[in-house]
């Protein structure tokens, strides 16, 4: 896209010459006539060559479309991300965002893992995350939630858990470097991860749970495996 708005310049420039000069000689209209063409076959070429590139350098060979639920906890309160804006309804970039739906969306080619980590998502919408700090932005400014902090009475900590599907059973993680957790390749949740950041109480597991998951496992789609849910990245 980088070439698409002196594309458009030359295109409306040349569109401006051709409306003015109405007496024009047939050098000047082969002129417009190729200016114009020599443009669109031009950048037409260079966005198929673009695309293939992209795609043939991808660790994914092509476009993909991956999703993964989250859900966001302060001190027992839920906490919900910014509120996306204008047309295309969304935070982050066009290969790493979210909906106002708790939906991390990876959408298109990945060139590397580390673009679709979850500490990657987590910059792209605008916060950070490290060790023992989460900063995100809010409806309300941004939230800083860090490790050592006062939570109901308690020393809190920065935990993130996530829950991850093998066949038809589950199991929960505790990530022990969550900025590093590259998302699981799966459009559908479950497969998909459900990732639970939680500061609370330092603890091995959660009793959080996304939606679409708890939906599986009460239909018996999906079961917990003690043993698979014990292991850790």
């Amino acid at each position: 896209m980088e070439f698409l708005l002196p594309a458009l310049g030359i295109l409306a420039l040349l569109t401006v010459i051709s409306l003015i000069i109405k007496e024009k000689s047939e050098t000047l209209k082969y002129i417009l006539f190729g200016g114009m063409l020599t443009v669109i076959v031009g950048y037409t070429g260079y966005l198929a060559w673009s695309t293939i590139s992209v795609n043939t350098n991808s660790i994914t060979k092509g476009p993909v479309h991956w999703h993964a639920d989250f859900q966001i906890w302060n001190c027992g309160q839920r906490v919900d991300l910014i509120n996306p804006t204008g047309w295309d309804n969304k935070i982050g970039t066009p290969l790493l965002h979210e909906h106002n739906d708790e939906r991390i969306h990876v959408e298109g080619p990945v060139l590397a893992y580390k673009d679709i980590t979850l500490g990657n998502f987590f910059k792209v919408i605008g916060g950070k995350m490290e060790v023992g700090l989460l900063s995100i932005p809010t409806n309300s400014g941004v939230l800083t939630m860090m490790d050592g902090t006062d939570c109901s009475g308690q020393k809190a900590s920065l935990q993130v858990f996530v829950y991850s599907t093998k066949e038809d059973t589950f199991r929960q993680q505790k990530l022990i470097n969550p900025w590093d957790y590259v998302l699981s390749p799966h459009s559908g949740i479950p497969p998909g991860d459900c990732i639970i950041v939680e500061r609370d109480k330092l603890k091995e597991k959660t009793d959080k749970i996304c939606t679409f998951y708890e939906i599986a496992k009460e239909k018996g789609e999906i079961s917990d495996d003690e043993i698979f849910r014990r292991e850790k990245l």
